[in-house]
């Protein structure tokens, strides 16, 4: 069971710490984050709302008072990570970015916090 716990809570903050990255890259260099998402074809005016997302996701994700809310977060960090990744791949940048490394950590994230909590 610790070993179960440790592997959860490595991943789980591995997982905010991308998102977080993330997010204050979005909020920061919001200029040069829209012209990415403008040459990966995305519309630029997502930049803020998603970055504004990321964090609330990152607070469910840690805070877990609210079952269908946390699965919401894990729902929405999983398509932002596929696609994120499905982007960078199309676009020529390759798959092996934050946002795959994201994927990787997600899964055991979600899957050991359900078993250790339910």
């Amino acid at each position: 069971m610790r070993v179960k716990q440790i592997i959860y809570w490595f991943c789980t903050i591995v997982l905010c710490l991308i998102f977080l990255y993330s997010a204050q890259m979005y909020l920061l260099n919001t200029e040069m984050i829209k012209g990415y998402f403008e040459g990966l074809n995305y519309p630029s005016y997502f930049v803020i709302p998603l970055a504004i997302l990321k964090l609330l996701g990152i607070a469910m994700v840690l805070w877990r008072k609210s079952k269908w809310l946390t699965e919401w977060a894990y729902a929405g960090f999983f398509f932002d990570l596929v696609l994120a990744t499905a982007a960078h791949h199309y676009a020529g940048h390759g798959i092996f970015g934050f946002s795959f490394y994201g994927l990787i950590v997600l899964f055991p994230s979600y899957f050991l916090g359900k078993y250790l909590r339910d």
